[in-house]
């Protein structure tokens, strides 16, 4: 009866029959709902460093991949670099080809005329020696 007249007024004797203000089933259900939460907490700690890590390795991965990009960026720019500067060394020789050719013809032009100047002077000198 003294338990009847207490819940009427809303206090509760627990298992340890300490004066409580909640129902013995009710704070039964907050105990476990507080664990429940404590729980939950910890698995979102939990879930929150797994994702930091995760966000962390993503980071580096994608700073490992722009190093890499530049670097193959860089290595596309020297192989462009190379081939324009074999492209002018290229005509740098071909130009130095026609102008050999050039000087080649002069020579050989100049070679037939002092050919043909010596052939003169042979012919030249061969008669003088026939007259005397």
């Amino acid at each position: 009866m003294a338990q009847a007249a207490l819940g009427a007024a809303g206090l509760h004797f627990d298992e340890l029959n300490k004066l409580r203000v909640l129902e013995p089933e009710v704070a039964q259900q907050t105990a476990q709902l507080r664990e429940e939460c404590r729980a939950f907490l910890d698995k979102i700690v939990e879930f929150q460093k797994i994702v930091g890590s995760l966000i962390e390795l993503v980071d580096q991965l994608a700073k490992a991949a722009e190093s890499e990009k530049m670097k193959a960026i860089g290595a596309r720019n020297l192989l462009k670099s190379i081939a324009k500067q074999r492209e002018a060394q290229e005509q740098q020789l071909q130009a130095l080809i026609a102008e050999k050719k050039v000087q080649l013809e002069r020579y050989r032009i100049e070679y037939e005329t002092l050919c043909k100047i010596e052939a003169d002077q042979n012919e030249f000198i061969d008669q003088f020696i026939f007259q005397k």
